[in-house]
């Protein structure tokens, strides 16, 4: 199950960071790092503050953007150190954990941590289902990328040991990351085909649809069946700009 947990770090621009968090990582038990359009390579420096992980290093996966990173996730969770402006589904770190460890039982899922100076942007936050928030001391809450890392990741092999002690339950079926991003672009298509969303002023109407249907979380054959309706409705569209 723990394969199945990927570690994005996304525009990291220290190389010790990369190695310190593949240390985090390996200490529980996790090996699949991701590096999202990183500022700078592993070197030498993150070799010695990985401290032995060096097979998570020599593993890990580069890749250009954030939806590369997440594609064939069914669950993405994004850290977040503060409320933004759209207030996003939020998670405390062991419930982030619980999460993942449970939806890792039948597939790839996701724990992304943002840039040491500015963490994620609006864009990447609205990929992720869920926001988790480390609840520091407000009045001191200086906490590393690789202190973060091994907070979530630890939270992540305790509910995995407690999965291991129980029967596993059957588990529901959700859409990947790029079957989402399809959705959601054939609903934008569509809603501007009916004029419900005027091409030149989108606003904020996708954003507040993604953060709705991220939070109801629609299984894999529920969102088949939007997809159909959205289909149904194109055509009546058509056939009567047609008439």
């Amino acid at each position: 199950m723990l394969e199945n947990i990927r570690i994005v770090l996304v525009g990291t621009s220290h190389p010790g960071n990369i190695g310190s968090a593949a240390r985090a990582m390996k200490t529980m038990g996790l090996s699949q790092l991701v590096l999202v359009a990183p500022r700078v390579e592993p070197d030498g420096k993150s070799v010695a503050l990985a401290a032995g992980a060096t097979d998570v290093l020599q593993n890990l996966t580069t890749v250009d953007t954030l939806e590369q990173a997440t594609a064939d996730c069914a669950l993405v969770i994004g850290t977040s150190a503060r409320r933004r402006g759209l207030d996003w589904p939020l998670l405390d770190a062991r419930q982030a954990g619980e999460k993942l460890a449970v939806e890792a039982q039948t597939g790839p899922v996701a724990l992304v941590f943002g840039r040491e100076n500015h963490g994620l942007s609006n864009e990447e936050l609205q990929l992720c289902h869920f926001h988790v928030c480390i609840p520091a001391n407000p009045e001191y809450s200086s906490l590393n990328l690789a202190q973060a890392v091994q907070l979530v990741c630890y939270e992540i092999r305790m509910k995995h040991l407690s999965l291991a002690e129980t029967p596993q339950q059957e588990s529901l079926e959700y859409p990947n990351g790029e079957q989402l991003e399809g959705f959601y672009r054939h609903l934008e298509s569509s809603l501007t085909g009916t004029g419900f969303i005027k091409a030149n002023h989108p606003g904020q109407v996708m954003a507040k649809l993604r953060r709705l249907f991220n939070r109801c979380r629609p299984e894999a054959q529920e969102l088949n069946i939007l997809r159909g309706i959205l289909t149904s409705i194109d055509k009546t569209r058509q056939s009567t700009e047609k008439e």
